[in-house]
């Protein structure tokens, strides 16, 4: 199969789909790979790294023109002119944006198959678990610089000082994100409270590395109870492929202090802050009721090389299933066929469509012969 790898041009997004070793494991398999010129560059890999291993390098074009293309974060409106009746295998996130891209993907006729909505036998979800815990490690570090005064937080650090906890972290949703925010929060030395539904979970956790984070049940009643006295408030929930519900409201917000900090890590499935919106690494915060908000849509682009390589790591086998067998590995991978969100002119990931309005553009996915 002809694979391309196509250089990001989100805004600071320099991370690449493939690393030069994966480039190889796939040539070395037999297939073609194409490197988008530069592609890997904000990663730390050359072009000659690349070609050393086998690949070739082209033009944006001649990237495009495959059969898989390999992204890292979903076409931008300037990409949608490249896309075709052909397969893409990148972070998607089409419920938590306009309906502007479904509906480029759909007119393309392109097979769209998301990171995000992939899951294994134990019904996780692989793809979207390194770059969970690059964001959630990143959640407590920005927000502790957030809260310095000269960037017009509150002037709380997060930290102990000789034998006392400073500053205090609340964190909602306790996946993978919370899990990592909570646990750097804490290793930063800050009163944490991690927020969730299932308590047996929690103390599952609790059992490893959780020891010294207090559990709290995740309902209206405590998170407003509790949000006023936060200096930093992380959000993590997650609804697979839907909308992120708001589970902090705009009133909640309004009682927090001023210079106070939010970190929504749901804000690429729309956010669960209601006074949240989509920002970049350009411009990463803006304030609203005067607490601070960090809300940059693809936060793990900003430690590319780590990202890149645990990336790989996990998305080199289902690629692999793709270039072998194309749409029929699905046949013997239901887990692997729930991350086709578009295929052949419909939505075929219902929570997408429900969220986007788009029910009548919605159809079960069902792997069809080409007539």
């Amino acid at each position: 199969m002809r694979i391309g790898v196509v250089k990001e041009i989100k805004d600071r997004e320099n991370r690449v789909a493939l690393t030069p070793a994966g480039a190889l494991d796939l040539v070395e398999a037999g297939h073609e790979v194409n490197i988008e010129e530069n592609a890997g560059i904000g990663s730390g890999f050359s072009d000659d790294e690349y070609r050393e291993n086998g690949a070739n390098i082209v033009t944006t074009e001649s990237a495009w023109d495959t059969d898989l293309i390999l992204k890292v974060k979903e076409p931008q409106e300037t990409e949608y002119r490249h896309l075709r009746d052909n397969i893409l295998f990148t972070y998607l996130h089409l419920a938590g944006v306009t309906d502007t891209l479904t509906k480029a993907l759909i007119k393309a006729r392109t097979t769209a198959i998301a990171y995000e909505t992939v899951e294994n036998k134990a019904g996780r979800f692989p793809l979207l678990a390194p770059m969970s815990a690059i964001a959630g490690n990143m959640a407590a570090q920005f927000g502790a610089w957030f809260l310095a005064r000269f960037n017009g937080g509150k002037g709380i650090q997060l930290g102990r000082m000789l034998t006392r906890r400073h500053g205090k972290v609340m964190v909602i949703g306790d996946g993978t994100v919370g899990q990592h925010a909570a646990l750097t929060a804490d290793g930063m030395g800050a009163d944490v409270l991690l927020f969730g539904r299932n308590r047996n979970k929690f103390l599952e956790l609790k059992k490893n590395e959780l020891n010294d984070i207090s559990f709290v049940e995740s309902n209206n009643e405590n998170i407003a109870g509790h949000v006023k006295n936060v200096d930093l408030l992380i959000g993590a929930v997650l609804q697979p492929g839907d909308r992120a519900p708001h589970v902090v409201s705009e009133e909640m917000v309004k009682t927090m202090q001023a210079g106070s900090v939010i970190v929504d890590v749901s804000i690429d499935q729309g956010g669960c802050i209601e006074t949240s919106r989509p920002t970049t690494h350009s411009d990463p915060v803006f304030t609203c009721h005067d607490v601070i908000h960090y809300c940059v849509t693809n936060m793990p682009g900003a430690y590319p090389r780590t990202a890149t390589i645990a990336l790989t790591e996990q998305t080199l086998p289902y690629i692999h299933k793709l270039a072998n067998n194309s749409l029929h590995c699905f046949e013997k991978d239901p887990g692997f066929a729930r991350g086709v969100n578009v295929y052949q002119g419909f939505i075929t990931c219902e929570p997408v469509a429900k969220a986007l309005g788009l029910e009548s553009q919605y159809k079960p996915f069902a792997i069809v012969e080409a007539a």
